[in-house]
């Protein structure tokens, strides 16, 4: 499995990065701000199933006002381009250290404010408006914080280490997951849902600041990457990132976005979709449903670094097509796992996500792979959150709208058709490239 970011030795760059950027050093960094950026995003998520319905868009019909909620979730996901172009024009310029610091804050910032919001029946319709904003911001920095974590993964690696290495920042999505859906169900443990309706949905996004300061002290404890040291001693980087990419790199952009559309897919359905339908359709009890979405970010966490095991073992290309084999068949099972009772959901939890696991602990190295040094940054990241506008932006709502029109077979047919896609997106690629 060929690899295109290069071995960089600490003697080949004029800076002592890779000396004092120990593996552990490295690891936690881009572990712990991915943790806390995905924290932020999901904690929307849940909120978005919840509380925002009825806080941000009261109306009649719950579908509609859960609609609404989730046209506000995927505002972050078109965000997250013109983030990924933003941050990494930077990263790519001045380095992956101080943008990662940037977009962490920006990230963090927007997360904070939308605890502080007042509801639709305090200010009208301003509510909903500034509600998006910040979802906005989130989406903005989230777009700059993803492509960095794992570049300052995988620049750090040694040969034969990348799929191991650039498993790490991907932990920090299941992490993350864990920890916003554990912290809504601890709140129900000792309040009522009047209470977090009226005021508990409002700390975990203002008790983020904590985690905020924590992911700033480890960000800044750490020096740039060897190989991105080594792009500016031999002044190898370029006026404008977006613009070289575009010239030079249009194909792998467009097959990169395709080859992640299954991940994204998949993991909405299994998350922010399935919370939804547990709780609106379902009526299954918001402890009980939050119990699921923290056993399924169990499995997902679990097989993260069992991909990069085998992806090391095997090849990162063959693994990868396996798990969107595996995907599509398991798209036929869809239907009756979502219609079986809350055991056969539990299942589907579990498996959903840990499918999930196999390909999203791959998929950061994968999309890194095609694009040099100096155009590395941008282009990962745009790549990783154009697939986000494609495949997960509007996931929820599209699986919701199926769901309700069309029956639940639909939605097995919408996930079936995402893993086609990106089945042959992958077999387009080189070995080169995924």
């Amino acid at each position: 499995m060929s690899d295109a970011i290069s071995p960089v030795s600490p003697t080949s760059a004029s800076s002592n990065s890779a000396q004092v950027n120990s593996p552990a050093r490295v690891l936690i960094a881009s572990l712990v701000g991915t943790t806390i950026e995905f924290f932020d995003f999901y904690v929307y998520a849940t909120a978005a199933v919840l509380v925002f319905p009825t806080l941000f868009f009261p109306n009649n019909d719950p579908t509609t006002a859960l609609l609404a909620s989730f046209a506000t979730f995927s505002i972050a996901f078109f965000a997250r381009p013109l983030g990924a172009v933003v941050f990494g024009h930077f990263g790519d310029r001045i380095g992956r250290k101080t943008t990662l610091v940037a977009a962490l804050l920006t990230m963090g910032i927007s997360t904070v404010v939308i605890g502080l919001l007042p509801s639709y029946g305090s200010i009208g319709v301003v509510a909903p408006l500034l509600l998006a904003l910040c979802r906005f911001g989130q989406g903005f920095g989230l777009g700059g914080e993803w492509g960095g974590a794992v570049l300052l993964a995988t620049e750090n690696a040694p040969e034969g280490k990348r799929s191991w290495y650039g498993m790490f920042p991907q932990l920090g999505a299941p992490v993350g997951l864990f920890l916003s859906s554990g912290v809504f169900w601890l709140l129900l443990q000792v309040i009522s849902q009047e209470a977090l309706l009226s005021w508990g949905w409002r700390v975990p996004f203002i008790a983020s600041i904590v985690l905020i300061v924590i992911g700033l002290w480890v960000r800044l404890s750490i020096t740039e990457t060897p190989a991105f040291q080594k792009a500016i001693d031999k002044h190898e980087r370029v006026a404008v990132p977006v613009a070289e990419l575009f010239r030079k790199h249009k194909r792998s952009l467009f097959l990169g976005t395709f080859v992640a559309l299954a991940t994204f897919v998949l993991f909405y359905i299994g998350s922010a979709y399935l919370l939804s339908y547990n709780v609106k359709v379902l009526k299954i009890p918001f402890l009980d449903a939050l119990e699921i979405q923290i056993v399924g970010s169990i499995a997902f966490g679990i097989f993260i670094p069992v991909a990069g095991r085998l992806a090391e073992k095997f090849g990162r290309r063959e693994v990868l097509i396996l798990t969107t084999v595996l995907i599509g068949i398991f798209s036929f099972f869809l239907p009756g796992l979502m219609t079986g009772g809350e055991g056969s959901i539990v299942v589907f939890a579990i498996v959903a996500m840990a499918l999930m696991g196999m390909t999203y602990g791959l998929i950061g190295t994968a999309l890194a792979a095609p694009f040099p040094t100096a155009v590395r940054y941008t282009g990962s990241s745009i790549t990783f959150n154009l697939a986000g506008i494609f495949g997960a932006s509007l996931a929820p709502y599209i699986a919701t709208w199926l769901q309700t029109n069309y029956g639940m077979l639909y939605v097995g047919y919408y996930l079936g058709l995402a893993s086609v896609i990106t089945l042959i997106s992958i077999l387009a690629s080189g070995r080169e490239e995924v």
